[in-house]
């Protein structure tokens, strides 16, 4: 190699090198801070436990835990507890629908009752009467697609947010997508089981469980390995007991054996840990790979990060049951929403947390996570206390995030 090779070779580094984003950083002041904060949310009784963990594309920037995995047993949190995720199985279940996508064995733009039978002939309620359940409908204006299941976009609702669903459940028996629309399809943003139906087409296509397709396409390849719909009687002992707030104080639900065969359902059931959950989301920061494994193109995940509904904004979601979940979605009124995940809008209210463009989920359990494209960075929380969006474990989720990005470099 000779001089002019040489000086070329060397310069074309140093411009690769500096198209290379740096890697982000917490100071050490930055994670002593986080950990404080950790054992204050504690001290303050806004939560009885949590884990957190602060990834970028290569690795782990931050982990603590604080509180107690088991109040009455006298057991520390630990850092490997496994949570149950609830609703940040919809994510997961999305990046399975977008591998069916990717194969041309499923397209978004797709009716339902092309895969699924009962999705023909939608019927969206128009008139509702809260006395006595009693309901009109007239027939849906479009066919029902895969992007509207991803979006939350189909009209369908969740009984335990929206009193009408709760009605309905209760009166006729049925199952949430069993139930007329309370929309038509595409027309307004409702949270609700619409991602089951996106599980029920994935078990369809795939011939086999969401737990088989989920273990062999997503966890063992991303190395989850304490992710699934059921724990291991060698595992149990790692799963924090639950809480519940009543009156202020928080009171702890009794230890229970996990269930060995449950439903495998893609809206939710989902047992992981902050570290499993981390893997995925750096899978997402690599643009839809982990090391030498790729489950989705760039293409895809772009994709799930860009609006898609348009002129709807996430709206603000009701407490049909007030022991299960206050009012939510962070970020309600301005958001949108993509394949899977709430996309957070430009405010400069929120300077100091997540960028604009991150996305984000919860569970119903506050279980909380984010991913920023922009500054290269994803966070996890897990507790275990219900209501949902309770103010103690919204606190302790802001109050992280805001010390993330107030020491990150």
């Amino acid at each position: 190699m000779n001089r002019r090779t040489t000086a070329f070779a060397l310069l074309s580094l140093i411009a690769i090198g500096a198209q290379a984003p740096a890697r982000p950083r917490l100071s050490e002041s930055g994670s002593l801070a986080l950990s404080q904060q950790l054992n204050a949310a504690i001290a303050h009784g806004d939560t009885p436990g949590v884990v957190a963990l602060v990834v970028d594309r290569d690795g782990v920037l931050y982990e603590g835990a604080a509180g107690k995995l088991d109040v009455a047993g006298n057991l520390p949190m630990r850092s490997d507890a496994i949570f149950r995720i609830a609703s940040m199985t919809k994510p997961i279940t999305s990046v399975a629908i977008m591998m069916l996508v990717e194969e041309g064995k499923v397209g978004l733009d797709d009716p339902v009752s092309r895969y699924l039978t009962g999705f023909e002939d939608l019927r969206v309620i128009t008139n509702f009467d809260a006395t006595d359940g009693a309901y009109e409908t007239r027939p849906a204006k479009r066919p029902m697609t895969i992007r509207h299941l991803l979006t939350h976009t189909s009209g369908i609702g969740y009984g335990f947010s929206s009193p009408v669903v709760a009605r309905l459940e209760k009166d006729t028996q049925k199952r949430e997508w069993e139930l007329p629309l309370l929309h038509d399809p595409g027309e307004k943003w409702t949270y609700g089981a619409g991602t089951v139906v996106l599980g029920m087409i994935v078990e369809k296509i795939a011939g086999r469980s969401l737990e088989d397709f989920f273990q062999e396409r997503i966890f063992q390849p991303l190395g989850m390995t304490d992710t699934s719909y059921t724990v291991a009687s060698d595992k149990q002992s790692r799963v924090p007991t639950r809480h519940d707030r009543k009156n202020g104080l928080l009171q702890e639900r009794p230890r229970a054996p996990i269930v060995s065969t449950p439903p495998f359902e893609g809206d939710g059931g989902l047992f992981s840990t902050a570290q499993d959950y981390g893997l995925f989301m750096r899978m997402f920061l690599n643009g839809g790979r982990l090391g030498s494994v790729r489950l989705l193109t760039e293409k895809s995940v772009k994709l799930m990060g860009e609006d898609q509904i348009g002129a709807i904004f996430v709206q603000q979601q009701p407490a049909a049951d007030p022991l299960l979940t206050k009012p939510f979605p962070l970020g309600a009124g301005r958001d949108r929403f993509g394949l899977g995940f709430q996309i957070a809008s430009p405010d400069d209210g929120n300077a100091k947390y997540r960028s604009p463009g991150s996305l984000s989920w919860a569970g119903l359990l506050n279980t909380e996570f984010w991913i920023d494209p922009r500054r290269h960075v994803a966070g996890v929380m897990m507790m275990q206390l219900l209501p949902f969006y309770d103010d103690g474990a919204i606190r302790t989720l802001r109050d992280f995030e805001r010390i993330v990005y107030k020491h990150l470099n």
